[in-house]
C-alpha cells in the first residue's frame, strides 16, 4: 500500500513545552482533575477537541489580509455568503461567532416548552440549547450506533422507524424541527448515509416538520459517503455535499471544524419567516447580520476553508490518519468505537475499565490517566457529559455509553505525534486494572463537564 502523506508543507512551527510526570500530577490536582481547567501550555498533545484548533493554510492567511471590517455590508460577508450558498444551497445565511450561537438562535426561534426535538444524537451544546427553551432533546440513533464494537458503515444513521413512532406518540405539533448531526459526534464520529438523509427528509416533509442538519463535519461525512455508499465512488465531495443539503430545510454549523477556521459559524435556512426572526435575534445578541459577531478577516478565512475541507487529497489524509490511530490501538486490545470516525477515535472506557462502574466515571478516569501518563488531553463523552444529577435526591443518572474522544486537530500533528499517542494509550492499557474511578465534588446545572471538580476514589 502506498504511504499516505500529509498534503501540505509546514511553514511555521510552535514549540511544545515538555513536562515531567510529577509536574503533570501537580497540574491535575490544581485543576481538580478536570482537564478543561489545565493551561494549554502544560499539554503536550491536545486532543481535547478538533473545534477551532485547525492550522490555517497560506490561502486562508492571505484571504484574511483583505478582510474588510466595515460594520455593515462588508465585501468579506458577501464572499462568506457566496461560499456557503455554493456548497449548502440555502437562501438565507447569517454568520455567528460560533456554532452554539447558531444553535441558540435556531432553538430560541423554533422551540417552546414541552416541544420535542429528535436527532440521531444531540451533542452537548445542542442538547443544552434545546433544553434551555424548555423543550426535550431525544436521541434516535440506530441500534448499532449504541454498540461500540458493532461494525456498520453508517452508525450515525437515525432510526427512521423510531422517528415515525415518536411523531405518532407526541404529535407533529410538538415537534418544531428534526436535527441530523453529520458526522454523529456523540456517537463516535460516525457518518450518516445519503439514503438515511433522504428517508428522514421524506418522513419529515410528509408531516410538515423542518429538517435541519448540524453541518460541523459535513465534508468528512461526504467523503465517507463517497467511500462507503454504493453509487457515490465516482462523485466529488462537493457534489455529494450539495446533495446532502438539498434534502434539508436549513443548517447550523460551527466553522471551527470543517470550516478549518479558528472561530465562527453560521445559521442558514430557506424559510423567509424563520430567517426574519433569526435575523432579529442575531442583531440583538451577535451583531449586524453581515458580521454576526465575527471580524471580516474571520469571514474570509471561513469562505476559503469550507472549500479546502472538500479537497479529496486533504480528506484522504484526514480519514487515513484517524484510522491509523484507531487501528494501532485496537490491534493491541484497546476497545474503541468501530469503525474509527472521521475526526476522532473514541475509546470505550467502560470496556477498558470493567471494574469501574459508570457512577464512578470510567471515562473521566481514562482522561486523567492519559494526561498523567503522557501529557495528552482528551475529553470524556459519557456520564460526566451526558448524565444528570437529580437536584431533589442527588442521584446520578448515567449515560448509555462511556467514551473518551481523542479529537485530532486538522493539519496540526504529524505521524510521530500520533505514534506517541499510541504508545501512551498502550501504556495505560497495560496497567488498566490498577486505575480507579472518580467522584464529583462540584458541578453546574448545564454543560457541567466544562467546570466540574472531581476527586479520585480510593
Amino acid at each position: 500500500m502506498q504511504t499516505i502523506i500529509e498534503p501540505f508543507r509546514i511553514k511555521s512551527v510552535e514549540p511544545i513545552r515538555m513536562t515531567t510526570r510529577d509536574e503533570r500530577e501537580q497540574r491535575l490536582r490544581q485543576a481538580a482533575y478536570n482537564v478543561f481547567q489545565l493551561h494549554s501550555e502544560d499539554v503536550l498533545i491536545d486532543l481535547l477537541t478538533d473545534s477551532g484548533t485547525s492550522a490555517m493554510s497560506s490561502e486562508q492567511w492571505a484571504a484574511m489580509m483583505r478582510g474588510d471590517e466595515s460594520y455593515a455590508g462588508s465585501p468579506s460577508f458577501y464572499r462568506f455568503e457566496r461560499a456557503i450558498q455554493d456548497i449548502f444551497g440555502f437562501k438565507y445565511v447569517f454568520p455567528t461567532h460560533q456554532g452554539r450561537a447558531a444553535e441558540r438562535i435556531l432553538f430560541s426561534v423554533m422551540c417552546k416548552a414541552e416541544d420535542v426535538v429528535p436527532s440521531n444524537t444531540h451533542f452537548d451544546t445542542t442538547r443544552a440549547n434545546v433544553e434551555f427553551t424548555g423543550a426535550r432533546a431525544v436521541d434516535l440513533v440506530i441500534p448499532e450506533g449504541r454498540q461500540p464494537q458493532a461494525v456498520h458503515p453508517f452508525k450515525g444513521n437515525m432510526d427512521v422507524g423510531a422517528l415515525a413512532r415518536l411523531i405518532a406518540e407526541v404529535g407533529r405539533e410538538r415537534i418544531p424541527l428534526c436535527m441530523l448531526t453529520v458526522t454523529n459526534n456523540s456517537g463516535g464520529g460516525q457518518p450518516v448515509s445519503m439514503a438515511n438523509i433522504r428517508e428522514v427528509s421524506a418522513l419529515c416533509r410528509a408531516h410538515g416538520i423542518p429538517l435541519y442538519i448540524d453541518a460541523c463535519r459535513f465534508a468528512e461525512n461526504a467523503y465517507f459517503i463517497k467511500l462507503r455508499e454504493p453509487g457515490y465512488a465516482a462523485r466529488a465531495p462537493l457534489e455529494i455535499a450539495r446533495e446532502m443539503f438539498s434534502h434539508a430545510d436549513g443548517a447550523t454549523m460551527s466553522a471551527k471544524k470543517d470550516g478549518l477556521a479558528n472561530i465562527g459559524g453560521f445559521i442558514a435556512s430557506n424559510d423567509a419567516g424563520v430567517a426574519q426572526q433569526e435575523r432579529n435575534l442575531l442583531i440583538l445578541t451577535e451583531g449586524f447580520p453581515t458580521y454576526g459577531g465575527l471580524a471580516g478577516r474571520d469571514l474570509e478565512a471561513i469562505a476559503v476553508g469550507l472549500h479546502e475541507a472538500l479537497a479529496e487529497d486533504y480528506l484522504l489524509y484526514r480519514i487515513t490518519s484517524t484510522t491509523y490511530l484507531g487501528r494501532h490501538i485496537a490491534e493491541q486490545g484497546v476497545p474503541i468505537v468501530q469503525p474509527p470516525g472521521g475526526h476522532a477515535v473514541y475509546i470505550d472506557a467502560a470496556a477498558l475499565f470493567p471494574h469501574i462502574p459508570p457512577a464512578e466515571l470510567p471515562g473521566q478516569a481514562l482522561v486523567v490517566e492519559l494526561y498523567r501518563e503522557a501529557g495528552i488531553r482528551a475529553v470524556e463523552i459519557g456520564t460526566v457529559m451526558f448524565g444528570r444529577r437529580d437536584p431533589a435526591t442527588g442521584a446520578e443518572s448515567t449515560a448509555s455509553m462511556e467514551l473518551v474522544r481523542l479529537a485530532i486537530p486538522r493539519r496540526v500533528y504529524t505521524q510521530s505525534h500520533i505514534d506517541y499517542v499510541v504508545e501512551a494509550i498502550l501504556n495505560v492499557h497495560a496497567r488498566r486494572a490498577a486505575v480507579r474511578g472518580y467522584r464529583f465534588v462540584e458541578q453546574a446545572p448545564y454543560l457541567r463537564h466544562f467546570t466540574a471538580r472531581f476527586a479520585p476514589l480510593e
